[in-house]
């Protein structure tokens, strides 16, 4: 493992972990990415002006530890730019097939108990299992 990085990671998961109780308990909604960015895409009245802020704060945030930490952010793609693109659609149609993302389903549905949301992370991870061992064992060349 070139990135095994324990402490970090406790205190990333910590982090998402209290942020989406936050907004669940103050707010009475989940943190899942989608929806939220749905929410503005599809704005519905009265409810636009949080998403915007927590859309801004994951730019916001992602940009300071890209200032701090440089190396943390690869700097050259390890796919090509249609390849990414087929992918970033491949995940966008999943997230609707799936009536939401992992953040909603893997983070706030899981911890909720939900059932549906068991089922979508099983999925979610069986289908990034394969898509990473056909991407990168099946179709080398895909790159």
């Amino acid at each position: 493992m070139n990135h095994f990085t324990p402490v970090a990671s406790l205190i990333g998961g910590a982090l998402i972990g209290l942020s989406t109780s936050i907004l669940l308990l103050f707010n009475g909604r989940v943190a899942g990415i989608s929806g939220i960015f749905g929410g503005v895409v599809i704005p519905r009245r009265g409810d636009v002006a949080w998403r915007i802020l927590f859309l801004a704060g994951i730019v916001a945030g992602s940009l300071v530890i890209a200032r701090l930490l440089p190396e943390a952010f690869p700097r050259e793609s390890v796919r090509s730019l249609p390849v990414v693109a087929v992918a970033g659609l491949f995940v966008g149609f999943g997230t609707r097939l799936g009536n939401g993302c992992t953040s909603g389903h893997g983070i706030c549905g899981v911890s909720r108990f939900s059932a549906r949301s068991l089922v979508a992370t099983v999925v979610f991870r069986v289908s990034g299992m394969a898509t990473a061992i056909l991407t990168n064992h099946v179709f080398r060349g895909l790159r």
